[in-house]
């Protein structure tokens, strides 16, 4: 029940926003990525499998915060190659407000501290990158890190690690596809944001196990 009601309440507020998210690309608000059908579809299943990772639980709010916040950001970053602060910046006191209720609420301070550290150690990270590397990833890049290492940090060191790596696997492996398929060339710049979100959400959903694996193997 608590799947279907976020869902239907992504879906709602998918649609409604589809036109700003279009403004925030500088493109079309009705076509493409930002059709109201599409944001709608995408938000909804965001929306739906925050609710099943994290349950009737108190952290449930912050998280959805994050997921949501990122899913728009990562729509306009691939559509516009552009992670606006208008999106991501706001994000971050709702996310730490919830997460430091939630902590209270559950009496679990140590989780709070896991999610700043977290926020902090990702966001320097990829600060680190951006400035040793500026073609490779942009400033948006680097707050978007931030937003998604507080909810990594979360729900535990190993989340963090996996999401982390995760990312980066994931981006290496499309870039790898698009330059076998010629559709890119080593110089093609690749939103990078998306697949910061895929692999947090890897991490978020199966860290621990993929850890696991990956030790075993």
């Amino acid at each position: 029940m608590l799947v279907a009601v976020c869902a239907l309440l992504g879906a709602i507020g998918g649609a409604f926003a589809a036109p700003w998210l279009g403004t925030l690309s500088r493109g079309r608000s009705t076509t493409g990525w930002f059709a109201r059908p599409v944001v709608a579809a995408v938000v909804g299943v965001v929306a739906a499998g925050a609710a099943a990772l994290v349950g009737p639980r108190a952290a449930l709010p912050a998280t959805l915060v994050v997921a949501l916040a990122a899913t728009g950001a990562g729509l306009v970053d691939a559509a516009a190659h552009r992670i606006p602060n208008a999106i991501v910046l706001p994000a971050y006191p709702l996310a730490v407000v919830g997460y430091a209720v939630a902590a209270l609420i559950d009496g679990d301070g140590a989780a709070l501290v896991r999610a700043l550290a977290g926020g902090a150690i990702c966001w320097s990270l990829y600060a680190l990158l951006a400035w040793v590397y500026p073609p490779g990833l942009g400033f948006g890049d680097v707050k978007l890190a931030g937003l998604l290492g507080i909810a990594l940090g979360w729900f535990g060191w190993t989340h963090l690690v996996v999401g982390v790596v995760g990312a980066f696997v994931l981006g290496g492996l499309a870039a790898l596809a698009l330059l076998v398929t010629r559709r890119a060339r080593r110089s093609t710049a690749i939103p990078f944001g998306p697949w910061m979100i895929g692999g947090a959400f890897v991490g978020a959903a199966w860290g621990p196990a993929v850890l696991a694996g990956l030790l075993a193997a």
